[in-house]
């Protein structure tokens, strides 16, 4: 009996841990900084060679990926930008058109249209437009159709199919694929990144990054 009492003790004990760590985890841990010590080359070639926009300066290098719809994106950009770019860090940007979901677009045609053409001609004045516009009222005035157009169709596909290749990476380095997904080069010249959902995770990128 006595056996049997303490393995019941040692298998609650084990549940109660367990049951801490993932509360750790999901009110805290996952919003962290993640130093990314796996598969770093990969990653890094895979985000340079998207069709990031930024206002081209010459600190260190930011890549926040994000769509149009998604507020904890647009919140981030808001709140962070001003400071990141005032120390000089060079805020890269990939912007998607998510894929449909069980049939139901995800994304508009305007939204498809300017994704492409971000990522064809890197118009960082353009993206700053979209962005200070609402987002249901936006019609990609002056921007050519993606829906129709082999190349642009294709450009958007490409976007999409560059999500898919980092989730799995990511996850192997702790980061869920949530979006805004930040990824920042450090003064060493490592890559660490974040799901930056939560408000939580911003003052680690800019202690990383050295903006107070």
């Amino acid at each position: 009996m006595r056996a049997i009492r303490t393995g019941l003790v040692t298998l609650l004990l084990l549940a109660l841990l367990g049951g801490g760590a993932y509360e750790w985890w999901s009110l805290i841990g996952r919003w962290q900084a993640h130093p990314i010590t796996k598969d770093q080359a990969q990653i890094g070639k895979i985000l340079n060679g998207s069709g990031w926009v930024s206002p081209g300066l010459a600190g260190p290098r930011l890549y926040m990926l994000a769509y149009r719809d998604c507020d904890a994106c647009v919140a981030y950009a808001h709140s962070q930008f001003a400071d990141l770019q005032a120390a000089g860090v060079d805020t890269r940007v990939i912007m998607i058109a998510r894929d449909d979901l069980n049939g139901v677009p995800q994304s508009t045609a305007a939204e498809r249209n300017t994704v492409a053409e971000l990522w064809v001609n890197r118009s960082w004045a353009l993206y700053r437009k979209w962005m200070d516009a609402p987002a249901a009222s936006w019609t990609a005035p002056g921007v050519p159709a993606a829906d129709g157009d082999v190349a642009r169709s294709a450009v958007v596909e490409v976007g999409r199919d560059m999500v898919e290749r980092l989730r799995p990476l990511l996850a192997e380095n702790g980061i869920d694929l949530v979006y805004p997904v930040v990824i920042w080069q450090t003064k060493d010249g490592v890559l660490e990144g974040c799901a930056c959902a939560d408000p939580k995770a911003y003052g680690a990128v800019r202690k990383a990054l050295g903006v107070q």
